[in-house]
């Protein structure tokens, strides 16, 4: 007589795999942490801070008959070239400065995501930021002209304050570059400071002491193609080509380098 067995019966459950996180999220977080630091919250303050101060000192020093809004909105262009792109540094460094990169790869894997929406983030601080800064520009030049006793001159036209946005989104974009680059807030700051000073020096200095240079310069000079945004002046072809030749060079191609070494960079 043979015993027959039968074996148990496996009851296996497959686990709910969670959605991924939305877009929209991973961005009101990046957001929300730009400014929960105190260097963060400072920097945030003193946009608008200096937008006062910035419309004050035009009212004060500036002759009545330049008092017109394209004068504000230059004194205001000065500190937003500043301020902004340590915005657009720390959103990016600060997972490695404060450690805590680890715990934001661990909830978002995809290194890409979080990097985007701290893009995106950034680039909303900016739209924001500038608006702001033109709309004190603009209460300051109603202000300025009433107490000059002049009449109030709008001479700034939409694509004029295009051009002043996109100018700062350059800055922005040049620090977020250096940020993911070098993924250090100390590094990132002194670097950008080198290309906006010291690297557009050399480079004007080679454009004088060399004829061949004069011509080179334009393509390969961003902080150049920053102030022809801010002067309204670019208009032209040539203009434009030359400013995506230098975004190429100096946001593009360190950029893409800058995310190859995030996605493979161990974090600690």
């Amino acid at each position: 007589m043979t015993t027959q067995t039968t074996s148990p019966t496996v009851t296996t459950t497959r686990r709910a795999v969670p959605p991924p996180i939305p877009t929209h999220r991973i961005v009101a977080v990046e957001l929300r942490k730009m400014f929960d630091t105190r260097s963060g919250f400072w920097l945030l303050i003193s946009i608008g801070v200096l937008s006062v101060v910035a419309t004050v000192a035009a009212i004060v020093f500036a002759p009545d008959s330049t008092l017109t809004y394209e004068t504000f909105s230059r004194a205001l262009g000065f500190p937003m070239t500043l301020i902004l792109p340590m915005i657009a540094i720390l959103a990016v460094t600060s997972e490695w400065s404060q450690r805590s990169g680890l715990t934001t790869f661990t909830l978002v894997p995809s290194r890409g995501r979080v990097i985007g929406a701290k893009a995106l983030a950034a680039t909303l601080v900016g739209i924001v930021s500038m608006l702001v800064a033109l709309t004190i520009g603009a209460v300051g030049n109603v202000v300025g002209s009433a107490l000059a006793g002049v009449d109030t001159v709008w001479n700034v036209s939409p694509s004029y304050a295009a051009q002043i946005v996109l100018g700062n989104l350059m800055g922005m974009a040049i620090g977020f570059t250096l940020g993911v680059t070098l993924r250090s807030s100390a590094a990132a700051i002194v670097g950008y400071f080198v290309l906006s000073f010291v690297l557009s020096g050399i480079l004007l200095l080679l454009a004088q002491v060399r004829e061949g240079f004069t011509d080179l310069q334009p393509w390969l000079d961003w902080n150049q193609s920053q102030v022809v945004l801010f002067e309204g002046g670019t208009s032209s072809a040539q203009e434009w080509a030359q400013l995506g030749a230098t975004t190429t060079l100096w946001i593009v191609v360190p950029l893409v380098v800058g995310l190859v070494l995030v996605r493979r960079s161990e974090v600690k």
